[in-house]
């Protein structure tokens, strides 16, 4: 086989892409341990320290997690002392999610993973930005794509 073959693993942005996401959360692995938490704990936390008091819907939504993913990992922060879960007074149908002070007391030793992260990724400031602009030009316009091919599927 030579380069030039369309079907070499080492030329598929897939398993490119596959390959750098394992290889990032096994960095953030001993650094969540230290605080207690897995990956998807970090990112809830991520989102409620940045917005506060969400529904569940919306923390769903920026997390890009469905409910049935999401109910037992807000269970498992619940259990653990870190986010309160409650009806919401106005629509009983929606949750409200939001940080103890045990878990917005986490926010101040959570504040060094971002740095470490970047440290250890080898790129530093505007390559970081830039990188991180990427991914987000990459995930938009796959996502674009999909709804276009949804809506043809749906008008044919």
């Amino acid at each position: 086989m030579t380069d030039s073959n369309e079907l070499a693993l080492d030329r598929q942005v897939c398993f490119a892409l596959y390959s750098a996401s394992r290889a990032v959360t096994r960095m953030y692995r001993p650094l969540l341990d230290e605080l207690g938490l897995t990956y998807p704990q970090y990112l809830v936390l991520l989102v409620l320290w940045e917005r506060g008091e969400v529904t569940v819907k919306d923390l769903g939504a920026a997390l890009e997690l469905d409910s049935g993913t999401l109910s037992p990992l807000l269970k498992r922060l619940e259990s653990a002392g870190m986010v309160r879960r409650r009806r919401a007074a106005g629509d009983e149908r929606s949750v409200l999610v939001e940080t103890t002070a045990q878990g917005q007391a986490l926010r101040e030793r959570a504040k060094s993973v971002p740095r470490q992260i970047g440290c250890a990724t080898g790129l530093a400031g505007a390559d970081l930005d830039g990188f991180r602009a990427q991914l987000r030009a990459i995930t938009a316009f796959i996502d674009n794509q999909h709804l276009a091919l949804d809506d043809t599927e749906e008008n044919a």
